[in-house]
């Protein structure tokens, strides 16, 4: 085990964080709006008695980014975990189907699923979760069948009190971080270094969204409104009949 290098990590965050920044506003930019409207649910929104073109566009946009967001941010965390443990304990990626993370310690392998937060998952993704470990785990005693094989669902961040799962721990937060650097005060030691260009970068990416509402708000009261008013049933009709409508 080697002493985690607390420079090199703030220099890993800043490094790459641009990357998550620039993947979101690639992925704005990219953005069409039938694209949002048919992955989103339009029961909801009139449900929620939203009666104005701008306001379901922006609620719609602002949902679809939040969710895409998530997973973008998830995958940046799930590779610093990765380079932290690597500086600490030699982890390395796996190359088992499922698993983000493998090291050894104190003669266990440990093989990690990495997720952002502890609710991550219905019942079905957390069998599958626990099959993967499963091959993993026989791949693993392939050479050697004594192998000492743990498996882990590791989140960056939340927390949990009942840590001791059916076949695998579950550590989140400030333990899921400790258990892969040695360094109790890991969790909120990331945090600064999270804001490195922030300001610009967020600046730049409120430009693009601005000028995407306008645009999507033209296009939305031009297709599914009628002098102004959200015509619902043509809107369902494109989100959910066998036929597209068409302009």
């Amino acid at each position: 085990m080697q002493r985690l290098d607390l420079g090199k990590v703030t220099n890993y965050v800043a490094n790459n964080i641009d990357n998550f920044h620039a993947a979101r506003l690639e992925s704005l930019r990219k953005l069409k709006l039938r694209q949002v409207l048919k992955r989103k649910n339009p029961y909801l929104f009139k449900a929620k008695h939203i009666i104005s073109a701008p306001e379901l566009v922006k609620t719609l946009l602002d949902a679809h980014l939040s969710s895409q967001e998530e997973t973008m941010f998830g995958e940046f965390l799930e590779e610093l975990a990765i380079f932290v443990c690597g500086q600490v304990y030699g982890g390395k990626k796996s190359p088992a189907e499922g698993i983000d993370l493998e090291f050894k310690k104190d003669d266990i392998i440990y093989i990690i699923s990495v997720k952002s937060g502890p609710n991550w998952g219905n019942s079905r993704q957390i069998a599958k979760m626990k099959e993967d470990f499963r091959k993993a785990r026989r791949i693993l005693r392939t050479n050697n069948s004594r192998a000492n094989v743990v498996a882990v669902n590791g989140c960056c961040y939340g927390r949990n009190n009942k840590p001791e799962k059916d076949e695998y721990l579950k550590l989140c937060g400030q333990q899921f971080w400790y258990f892969i650097s040695d360094d109790d005060g890991l969790y909120t030691k990331i945090i600064e270094p999270l804001a490195h260009k922030a300001k610009e970068r967020n600046e730049e990416f409120a430009k693009s969204y601005a000028q995407l509402i306008t645009n999507f708000t033209a296009e939305f009261i031009n297709d599914f409104c009628d002098d102004g008013i959200i015509n619902w049933e043509r809107l369902v009709r494109f989100n959910s009949g066998r036929d597209r409508f068409k302009r």
